[in-house]
């Protein structure tokens, strides 16, 4: 158990360190934040960064006490001084300072954290059950990995149905048997007992933090409505503030929407589907309108989103079943189900199909078949490299302690095998590749904009067939209002669908990204017209109206807010839909509402 407190432990420390630093209040840059990830990145990254995450075995360093340091320091460095006044060894400091140079401060710190905990926990780590911890510590970066059980990692792997297990386990741990119900009933049965308990740790760091955090309004809906008529403005105003209450009165213990396992919604290519739904009258179309977001939110969210849209019931999807990577996605729309055909042809389904590169070198002993969630940040080449200088020292298979955590770091991270004792995170053609996109599409831009990019873009192959339902609707083409459009997911797979699009107009606040699909619109001789517009909040009455009486109204009203605030992975500002990104969602809600309120009176 120490192991999962030192996660929480560091992360508290760090905060609190960063704030001696810079008088920072919540210890995080919004900026340091990225969009959408997240999936919503997946339960894996409520793990600590990669630098830090192979060191941390367990207990609460000394250092974290705040208390400066009563030794003098000799050296004239001013960080060396800083470090030191933090109550950190300066032959600690030194050493960090060296291997990182004085200006890499968070590196720094990062280090001097992470040693922390490994020195004042190697007593403790020897006293514990030997089922979870190695007992015989020596300090090597491979030591923490033995804390993690050799199956089950990841909900790729074989499922489990023991709940009981894992309930006991949980409990076991010190958890109530009310934080580990829930952590199972959010994660799915699947889920790893890492899983599950960097599910609790990241709440419970969150918890604390927000205990932490001074009283602030949460951030309303801005521009709303700014030039609708009086009459109808004040009912949707209305609509929207009741809406809200009810949420608030409902609470979180009534929850109704419950994650499926398995994760394939309506159906897939290659198993039942359902042929039929009843969707409340309110939902039914035009337009039709098309919602994504992370699967894994704070409890409530998806109650939330379904209210605002009309009460209709997500469908959970895991791309998994439809290539060779995981993203779990919650979608919200009112297009028919039956009839749904996949994409020709069929995207890789497995690893060995999607990286036939790979296969020489792929180990016996690492069985995945599919990778997680793609991401919007990749591992440090640091990692890379103490991986492969702990597998040279064996001629054949390594121990299993060893293979253990060297399989944590490849799930964690999506690592491939490149050579032999050689991982490498996947390169962003790669991502396109697995994601469905044409290859190249986000060339041009930085590698950092491409990953960012990427990992919060739609998983074309599964939006596709969702969509193609509407291929024998609108035979003449399709009117489109792309909210939140990214690098064009959507429009990309009603393109592959064979739909011709009219007219699109595109809502992306990212430049980068605005400039890629326009591109991408170019490159492929589309005849309609795209009208690029910056901001959701900017967008009112007067301008949809004006759209829609040029060319007839929206068939298809598609986009996916950012997930900043529900995803785990943001530990300081997971606060769901009330979040200062995240509640961009009501803005979605805002503009279908405009657009279904104006198609009623043309």
């Amino acid at each position: 158990m120490c192991f999962y407190i030192a996660r929480l432990k560091f992360g508290e420390a760090k905060l609190r360190a960063y704030r001696e630093m810079d008088g920072s209040t919540s210890g995080v840059e919004d900026n340091d934040i990225d969009w959408n990830t997240e999936d919503e990145l997946e339960l894996d990254n409520f793990t600590l960064s990669p630098c830090s995450s192979l060191l941390l075995t367990g207990g609460e360093a000394n250092a974290f006490s705040g208390e400066a340091s009563s030794c003098p320091s000799s050296s004239n460095s001013k960080v060396l001084d800083q470090f030191i006044g933090m109550g950190f060894s300066k032959k600690m400091v030194e050493k960090a300072i060296q291997e990182h140079g004085e200006e890499n401060t968070d590196a720094i710190l990062e280090m001097l954290l992470s040693d922390s905990v490994l020195e004042s926990s190697s007593q403790e780590l020897q006293q514990t059950d030997s089922d979870h911890f190695s007992s015989d510590y020596d300090g090597s970066f491979l030591d923490d990995f033995s804390d993690l059980e050799s199956s089950g990692d990841e909900e790729i792997m074989s499922p489990t149905s023991e709940e009981e297990k894992l309930l006991m386990s949980l409990i076991k741990m010190g958890y109530t048997e009310e934080e580990a119900s829930i952590a199972i009933e959010r994660c799915g049965l699947s889920s790893s007992l890492l899983e599950l308990t960097d599910f609790l740790s990241a709440a419970h760091l969150a918890k604390a933090e927000d205990a932490l955090l001074p009283l602030e309004q949460k951030p309303g809906l801005k521009h709303l409505h700014t030039d609708y008529p009086k009459k109808k403005r004040k009912l949707l105003v209305n609509q929207v503030s009741k809406r809200k209450r009810q949420n608030r009165l409902i609470g979180e213990d009534n929850e109704t929407v419950r994650l499926p396992n398995p994760m394939i919604g309506f159906g897939i290519p290659t198993g039942p589907c359902q042929s039929h739904r009843t969707l409340p009258k309110a939902a039914i179309g035009p337009p039709y309108f098309y919602f994504e977001n992370v699967a894994l939110t704070p409890k409530g969210v998806w109650d939330t989103i379904s209210r605002f849209l009309y009460d209709v019931p997500p469908e959970f999807v895991d791309s998994k079943y439809f290539c060779a990577a995981a993203r779990k996605r919650g979608y919200v729309h009112n297009l028919p189900i039956e009839n749904r055909i996949p994409l020709v042809p069929l995207p890789p389904q497995t690893i060995d199909e999607a990286l036939p590169m790979s296969r020489k070198w792929w180990p016996s002993w690492d069985t995945r078949t599919k990778l997680n969630c793609l991401q919007t940040c990749h591992s440090s080449a640091k990692l890379t490299e103490r991986i492969m200088k702990a597998l040279e020292g064996y001629d054949d298979i390594p121990p299993e302690r060893v293979q253990r955590g060297v399989m944590h770091e490849c799930r964690k991270w999506n690592l491939v095998w490149v050579g032999k004792n050689r991982v490498a995170p996947l390169e962003p053609d790669e991502f396109e590749m697995l994601l469905g996109f044409p290859k190249n599409h986000t060339r041009g831009i930085s590698r950092t904009d491409r990953y960012k990019s990427l990992g919060n873009a739609f998983q074309i192959d599964t939006v596709a067939y969702h969509f193609s339902v509407l291929r024998d609707m609108f035979p003449n083409g399709i009117n489109v209002l792309s909210l939140f459009s990214g690098i064009g997911g959507a429009e990309i797979a009603l393109h592959r669908l064979g739909i011709r699009m009219k007219n699109v107009v595109s809502l992306e606040i990212s430049e980068v990204n605005r400039n890629v699909l326009r591109c991408w619109w170019e490159q492929t001789n589309q005849r309609g017209n795209l009208i690029h517009l910056p901001d959701v909040q900017e967008l009112n009455a007067d301008r949809l109206e004006q759209f829609m009486s040029s060319f007839g109204g929206f068939d298809l009203v598609v986009g996916g807010s950012p997930c900043n605030n529900l995803t785990g992975s943001n530990r300081y500002h997971r606060d769901g839909l009330e979040g200062k990104e995240s509640s961009l969602f009501y803005h979605f809600f805002r503009i279908l509402d405009l657009v279904k309120s104006i198609m009623a009176g043309i």
